[in-house]
């Protein structure tokens, strides 16, 4: 789906974090979307970290700059980033987040070219004043200013006052990628007439993790016998005390860890549910890659996810923490297979019309070229 560019441009993709999460998963699909549409794409990642979305991009044929940033103003970093973005010819630098929004807001005004920024809902960013003083500036030194959600949009406001209201909203869009569900079940040993839900994030408790395990566990106690497997993939610093809760709540037999995936294709593809029941987000790439495959949607009611499921119509929302309502949605759709499959298609639908990474794309694109 991808359209011809009128003029090559060389893009710098800026982030300053490398493990699995949406702002990086982002990053690379921007990037294989981009040079699908004929440009050179320069990903600019940090040295010494995890190291996981270095290795996606290198597997796909990217050569990454690398940096280290060793204090608040880091002289030595902003000479090495300009001096790396002007000998591969960037002519764009997208920055991503707090430390790239400021550092890229200098260095392309220094290489004098195209700067425009992405805000992926961290709720930290502005909780210093010092941090709401440089993200004043850099708004209103960028060419353009993102964010991946009218509700992240309205929280920059909130915090920062009438220069964030240059910040424009672009839903996130993510690519379609055809799964295959037979690896997933052989694996996990799932039986036919299971429902599969899947949850995917970062083991950490703004995730929800925990209020998705205690509403199995009361889905059970209430005497729901619906053969059930619940997936969560990822990893992250929560993943011990989950895996006590797991045990403590009686519910192994149904949930189960799975760390972090890189065939969440084939994860979706084996799922009927995508639960996203976290207490704060931006607009989760999780969400819309559930709704492409065809998976029914059960959120939280919170940040940028009302604006992609429709309450109802693609999935069920809920107050985020709550697990009594958590478990009643979880059970509805269990138990009622016809609006579980009529949900997930008018996910699907949705998706496709709405949230393709090919629409994003073209947004981006006429911010790239000052459209």
């Amino acid at each position: 789906m991808a359209t011809a560019p009128a003029s090559p441009q060389t893009i710098a993709l800026m982030l300053e974090s490398d493990e699995p999460g949406g702002a990086e998963v982002f990053l690379l699909n921007c990037a294989l979307e981009l040079r699908a549409r004929g440009h050179a794409v320069v990903p600019v990642l940090p040295l010494g970290k995890t190291g996981w979305l270095g290795a996606r991009f290198a597997e796909h044929g990217f050569e990454a700059e690398t940096f280290e940033i060793h204090s608040v103003y880091d002289r030595r970093f902003l000479g090495k980033l300009e001096g790396d973005l002007r000998r591969r010819g960037t002519t764009v630098i997208h920055s991503h987040e707090f430390a790239m929004a400021v550092y890229g807001t200098v260095v392309a005004r220094r290489l004098g070219v195209r700067h425009v920024v992405t805000h992926h809902a961290n709720m930290w960013m502005t909780d210093k004043l010092r941090r709401r003083i440089a993200l004043r500036w850099a708004i209103r030194n960028a060419d353009a200013t993102v964010a991946v959600s009218e509700d992240y949009r309205q929280h920059l406001i909130r915090t920062l006052g009438p220069t964030a209201e240059r910040v424009i909203t672009i839903l996130n869009g993510i690519p379609e990628r055809i799964g295959d569900a037979a690896p997933v079940r052989q694996e996990f040993a799932i039986a036919d007439d299971a429902v599969v839900v899947l949850a995917a994030g970062q083991l950490s408790e703004r995730k929800g993790h925990a209020v998705l395990i205690r509403a199995v566990q009361r889905i059970r106690a209430e005497g729901c016998t619906r053969p059930l497997r619940v997936l969560i993939a990822g990893e992250g610093p929560d993943e011990a005390k989950l895996r006590a809760l797991i045990t403590e709540c009686g519910v192994a037999e149904s949930v189960q860890l799975i760390g972090t995936r890189l065939d969440i294709p084939n994860l979706l593809a084996a799922s009927h549910i995508l639960a996203m029941p976290s207490i704060w987000e931006g607009l989760p790439l999780a969400v819309l890659e559930g709704m492409l495959a065809g998976c029914a949607v059960i959120g939280s009611r919170i940040s940028g996810i009302p604006e992609a499921v429709r309450d109802g119509v693609d999935g069920l929302l809920t107050p985020a923490g709550d697990v009594p309502a958590l478990a009643g949605a979880l059970r509805r759709l269990l138990e009622d297979r016809p609006l579980r499959e009529r949900m997930g298609a008018a996910a699907r639908d949705r998706a496709q019309a709405e949230f393709h990474i090919a629409r994003m794309m073209d947004k981006y694109e006429r911010l790239y070229f000052g459209r």
